[in-house]
């Protein structure tokens, strides 16, 4: 800094100092972030894909919430487990897994699936439960021994000693009050 003639640093001085200190701070908050080569950032619709799922073979993670996003970015589904472990690149085991599904129109809950254990597919994006799995939704509840359920295209089939019951047929006939 330089002196005043009384001996003290003066505006001119302090500006002096400060300015290059201030050019420095600007010109590093306007550059844009750089990101890591190699390491894109993960777009919704990679959610459950093998690389998106953030669970190393071997480990067992408790509680772990999944989300499942399609190409617009809305929510599909949703992945709950009371522990989930990595058995390769491409499946995941879950014990306690509670799987809600959403109506990509209203984003409402649609179905809801609890499945005891199952194995997810991450490269077919098919869940299987060879337990008692159980699917709700407002008008019915349907149970069966083994299920198969396709994330991608929505669709699941029962197998073995299936029961359903129909709590409101006005939405499956299409007739109102019913």
């Amino acid at each position: 800094m330089l002196p005043c003639r009384s001996g003290r640093p003066g505006r001119r001085g302090v500006f002096a100092a400060v300015f290059p200190l201030l050019l420095l701070v600007s010109a590093v908050l306007a550059a844009e972030p750089t990101k890591p080569p190699g390491n894109p950032t993960p777009k919704p619709s990679d959610a459950l894909a093998p690389g998106g799922v953030p669970l190393p073979i071997g480990h067992m993670a408790k509680g772990l919430v999944l989300p499942d996003y399609d190409r617009e970015g809305r929510l599909r589904a949703r992945f709950e487990a009371a522990t989930a472990s990595r058995i390769d690149e491409q499946r995941i085991q879950f014990t306690g897994l509670k799987m809600t599904t959403y109506n990509l129109e209203t984003a409402a809950a649609d179905l809801h699936i609890d499945m005891p254990n199952s194995t997810l597919d991450l490269v077919s994006r098919v869940i299987r439960s060879q337990e008692r799995t159980t699917v709700r939704r407002a008008d019915f509840t349907i149970a069966g021994d083994t299920m198969e359920f396709d994330t991608g295209a929505r669709q699941g089939k029962l197998v073995g000693n299936v029961r359903m019951v129909i709590t409101e047929a006005s939405p499956l006939t299409g007739k109102p009050g019913e």
